[in-house]
Order: C-alpha cells, then structure tokens, then sequence
C-alpha cells in the first residue's frame, strides 16, 4: 500500500559510501510561536531508497517554522563507523503551504550538507 501524500519529503544520501541512508532515524517538528517550543509531528526511519514517505498530510502542514532531526550517529553506528555528527538538524520556514518541498541530507561521517529541493 502506497503512503499517503505528503507535501514535504526527505531523500538521505550517504554520499561517503556512494549509497541511500538507509534505515536511518528522523523526526519532524513545528515550533510553536507563542513558546518557541518545538512540537514533535511525527517520527519515521527511512526506506531501502533513503526515502521517509507520509511525513505529514496537506491538512496538517501550515505555515510555520519546522525542524527535521536526523539521527546520523546512531545510523552511522548500525554501519560499524563513527561519526563527527550525533545529529543533525535541518530548521527551515514554511510561507506557503501549498507547495512541494523536498528536504534532502547529503552525509558522511565527518560533512553533511541540504539544499531545498522540489
């Protein structure tokens, strides 16, 4: 069965091995203005492709101020290796939520790098 649609999607890439970050831990969050708290939404680990599908639904994104949390020190540890980073986490706003966004992670054991993607 197919996951649901989501707005926004994630695609981890272990680019030391040439690979997708596989099994790899994360979560997503959405600050609350009035507090400046972050509320966790959801969390997931990632598919054989590096791919987290059904992160959130159309109805739950809103504009707003989201994290997503990787957890690169565990899935570096699953592999046998150590890594600079215990995590990693991508802060971005959300002004119009009828958008696609694409959050991808770039990593090795000791870089990581995003970009919005679409």
């Amino acid at each position: 069965m197919a996951a649901p649609y989501s707005p926004l999607t994630t695609h981890v890439l272990n680019t030391g091995m040439g690979v997708p970050g596989a099994r790899m831990a994360l979560s997503l969050h959405r600050m609350d203005p009035s507090t400046s708290l972050w509320n966790l939404l959801t969390t997931g680990t990632t598919n054989d492709d590096g791919r987290c599908p059904g992160l959130i639904t159309s109805e739950t994104f809103t504009p707003a101020v989201y994290k997503m949390r990787f957890e690169t020190g565990q899935y570096w540890e699953s592999l046998g290796e150590t890594s600079f980073y215990p995590y990693v986490e991508i802060v971005f706003t959300i002004t119009d939520h009828s958008q696609k966004f694409h959050i991808p992670l770039l990593c090795s054991r000791f870089s990581y790098t995003t970009y919005r993607g679409s």
